[in-house]
């Protein structure tokens, strides 16, 4: 076989897998590439919509480390709630997943009732939770005073505004719930024999048959949580709003963060800047700043997790 042949196979095989990757690759340029490239090159402009791009170096990327006061707050509150919420709801998930499987009567009664808050739209979620939780008139806040316990300001209070959030987060359990139940339910049920053969304890058949069994969904829930709280930004701006009792209207700007910055999150700074002040730029470089924070934490669950299988296949 001539090398022109040779070279006119390799060519027709290489244009066939280009044409059966094309549309990922198309998908892949109009949906991430091109969108990232221009947050980047905004993020080196000045921008305010209306004027042509001009070239500002690193103008924003200085106001938002150092003279923007939301960013740090929003970093930090962010961060917390990565860390806090992600795992208590993939815990609590996981925790109401076993909880169903081991039930024996009314099982599917029960999964419709864990399962249905999930459906509920995040703003009339948000706002009954707002209402609930009212330092002053709600019913939670009525019922710890006649049991005699401390009553929080929840959503008023800035050391309570993140935990409440967190309390909403875990009532809407019901998407991990279906996830884990499913994962549960495929744990091979002579794993378990084995182990009770064994004498192991209700807790060491956990930790060495269903974990490692369903550690590629738990992993899945962790992930996908990092990201979901990366971008968390409905819940927070509609319970500051409500708690706030600010009625926003035509002409009216609400600076989010109620109360004292402890409900800002860094999507809400995105709206901020690029939607109510008319800085995209300076919007660009906190978008960026998700985008990195996104892909560092994934990067590191993903090499944690890589990690865990080497030494349990040691």
């Amino acid at each position: 076989m001539s090398t022109y042949t040779l070279r006119a196979k390799h060519r027709r095989s290489t244009l066939r897998t280009l044409a059966f990757l094309s549309p990922w690759l198309i998908g892949f340029a109009v949906f991430f590439a091109y969108p990232l490239l221009s947050t980047v090159y905004f993020s080196f402009m000045h921008y305010d919509g209306f004027k042509p791009p001009s070239w500002s170096g690193t103008k924003n990327w200085t106001y938002v480390f150092a003279h923007y006061p939301f960013f740090w707050p929003a970093l930090r509150n962010t961060l917390w709630l990565v860390a806090i919420m992600v795992t208590l709801r993939v815990a609590f998930g996981l925790g109401v997943g076993l909880l169903i499987t081991r039930i024996k009567t009314a099982t599917g009664v029960f999964r419709t009732l864990f399962y249905l808050p999930y459906l509920a739209p995040p703003v009339a979620a948000t706002m009954a939770f707002a209402f609930l939780l009212n330092p002053g008139t709600g019913p939670v806040n009525s019922l710890l005073e006649k049991a005699g316990l401390p009553t929080p300001g929840w959503f008023n209070d800035p050391a309570w505004s993140k935990p409440a959030l967190t309390l909403l987060a875990l009532w809407g359990i019901g998407d991990l719930m279906v996830i884990f139940m499913a994962a549960l339910l495929d744990v091979p049920k002579e794993q378990y024999e084995a182990a009770e053969l064994d004498g192991a304890t209700p807790w060491q058949r956990f930790r060495y048959v269903t974990l490692p069994n369903i550690s590629p969904i738990v992993m899945f829930a962790v992930v996908t949580g990092v990201i979901q709280t990366m971008q968390y930004y409905t819940q927070p701006l509609i319970a500051g709003k409500v708690a706030s009792g600010v009625i926003q209207g035509a002409g009216t700007q609400f600076e989010p963060g109620y109360p004292d910055k402890s409900t800002l999150t860094l999507p809400q700074l995105v709206y901020n800047l690029g939607f109510q002040r008319f800085d995209y730029g300076s919007a660009c470089v906190v978008a960026l700043i998700l985008f990195v924070l996104s892909m560092a934490f994934t990067a590191l669950l993903m090499r944690r997790r890589g990690g865990l299988i080497q030494a349990g296949d040691r």
